[in-house]
Order: C-alpha cells, then structure tokens, then sequence
C-alpha cells in the first residue's frame, strides 16, 4: 500500500473522531476571546489577523464595539442572535429557542 493511499483514510479518521464543542463551551471561549485576550491573540489581531465570532448575542456584540473598540478591526461577526428586546419579543416561558440573523452571504 501505498502512502497516497493512507491520506484518504487518515483525514476520515480525523474528521470522525475530533472533538466537537458544545454551543456553550464554544459561547465561553469567545466571549472570553473577545473581552480578555491574551498576549498571542492580540500580537494576531495587530498582525492583521481577523476572527470570526459565531452566533453571539446582539448584546455581547454591543458590549464589545464599546469595550474593545480598538480592536474593531479584528472582529468579524456571523449568525448573531437577536437580543429578545431588540426583537420586540418579550420573555418567553419554557426553553427559549435560538433565532439568528442571517445576511444571506
């Protein structure tokens, strides 16, 4: 067999068994990423690298534009769930379910 023949089966494998983050441990690493960065992630951002922030809350993302505002540059944000009050939808009773914008990109 050859080595060519082993790349198929080892990106499968790889694929099958990576970790997969639950929403909320996924949420935890952002928002820390965006209000505390560390050393390394800020010497990125001032390199020019950007980071994608997935389906944080409108809120978060207010906080940040007036927090981090320096590092505005940096941030790139997708699929960002609408606060319930800037939805005109009030406090809802049981699970809440997780509405997104979508831009349509």
């Amino acid at each position: 067999m050859k080595d060519s023949d082993l790349i198929p089966s080892l990106v499968a494998g790889l694929l099958l068994f990576s970790p997969v983050l639950p929403a909320k441990e996924l949420r935890d690493i952002e928002l820390r990423r965006l209000f505390e960065p560390t050393p390394a992630e800020r010497r990125a951002e001032r390199a020019g690298r950007v980071y994608i922030y997935e389906g944080l809350r409108e809120d978060d993302i207010s906080r940040a534009l007036r927090e981090q505002f320096d590092r505005v540059n940096s941030m790139m944000f997708i699929r960002v769930q609408p606060s319930p009050t800037a939805s005109g939808r009030g406090p809802v009773e049981g699970p809440t379910p997780v509405y997104y914008q979508d831009d349509g990109c």
